[in-house]
């Protein structure tokens, strides 16, 4: 194939999609952090999964970069930094790609396409949706631990990497509007808080009864601060958002009967902010939690248990310890 790829922001989302692209035979180009890229050079990049995929891709075939590289003219470029560096992120590719080149935000949060447009005027920016659960299990090892179809708003130029995608095992379905995609996805990071603060994988952690009611009890309050600002999110699970809220409150043993599709998870699975908190780097918190208090604001209403979850996150360095099934719902005060 003769599809040049740019991953902007090559951590474990990044890397992973590159590393299918690449595995793909597209020519893949990845930015990252130094520490990043120097395991990737060192070590090259393996990519496996749940299934069992276990593949590597060895470091004289990947194309590594600490900053954009001039004259580069990608077919499409997948913007995978966190949050925060969306608007600096932006005004490199701005700076260094020609105009109207496409850019595919791949983030978690609601606003990052459109802020990422803001910075670069000159270029395309649009939506997409990562649904799975990516670890960074060793430098250079990154691993899919959940399943899950890529979404992105229609573009031409996405064709091609819908079929490589699928010949990697993973479908990218391209939609006229993702914004109610956004919010259900959206709704089920909201657990990525309580794992960071569980310190547990994140099927051991469902598992836990306290830190499921934590859970749901952000769900819910989202809920209601979506239903006020008329804003019906899309089912991104099996459960549609309210019948999701129950099941999670069941006691154990009858949570694992019905949520067997749910822990479809393995051992290895962690969310991103518990990656991030354990190596000291700024969450994304704001843009999961503190989107959803910013919603509430915007319509006259409160989110104070998402609002207290920004706070907890925030000061865990300083905390030092994870939470306990029966502390954190003491915690976040329910």
């Amino acid at each position: 194939m003769s599809e040049c790829i740019l991953i902007m922001g090559a951590g474990s989302v990044g890397s992973y999609l590159g590393g299918c692209l690449a595995a793909a035979g597209l020519e893949v180009h990845f930015v990252g952090r130094p520490r990043v890229i120097a395991a990737l050079r060192e070590r090259g990049l393996r990519i496996s999964d749940l299934g069992g995929r276990d593949q590597a891709v060895p470091a004289a075939h990947l194309q590594l970069h600490e900053q954009v590289p001039a004259g580069l003219a990608p077919s499409v470029t997948l913007l995978c930094v966190k949050s925060g560096a969306t608007a600096e992120a932006a005004a490199q590719l701005q700076a260094a790609l020609p105009a109207g080149s496409l850019v595919v935000s791949m983030q978690n949060g609601i606003g990052n396409a459109e802020r990422a447009q803001a910075a670069a005027p000159g270029l395309v920016c649009l939506p997409g949706m990562v649904p799975f659960n990516i670890a960074e299990l060793a430098p250079g090892h990154f691993h899919r631990g959940t399943g899950g179809a890529l979404m992105a708003q229609q573009h031409a130029a996405l064709l091609p990497l819908q079929a490589a995608f699928s010949a990697q095992g993973f479908g990218l379905k391209l939609l006229p509007d993702l914004r109610a995609v956004q919010w259900g996805k959206l709704l089920i990071n909201l657990n990525n808080p309580v794992n960071a603060l569980s310190g547990r994988p994140l099927r051991e952690e469902l598992l836990q009864r306290g830190y499921r009611r934590c859970f749901a009890a952000l769900q819910e309050e989202a809920l209601g601060v979506l239903a006020g600002a008329g804003i019906a999110p899309a089912q991104v699970t099996a459960l549609p958002p309210r019948k999701l809220l129950r099941v999670l409150r069941l006691p154990t043993f009858v949570f694992k009967l019905l949520a067997q599709r749910m822990l479809k998870i393995d051992a290895k699975a962690r969310s991103s902010m518990a990656d991030d908190l354990a190596l000291g780097r700024r969450t994304e918190i704001d843009a999961l939690c503190g989107e959803v208090v910013r919603l509430a604001v915007a319509h006259g209403r409160q989110a104070p248990l998402n609002a207290r979850m920004v706070e907890l996150v925030t000061a865990q360095t300083q905390r030092g310890r994870p939470y306990g099934p029966d502390e954190l719902p003491k915690a976040l005060g329910i």
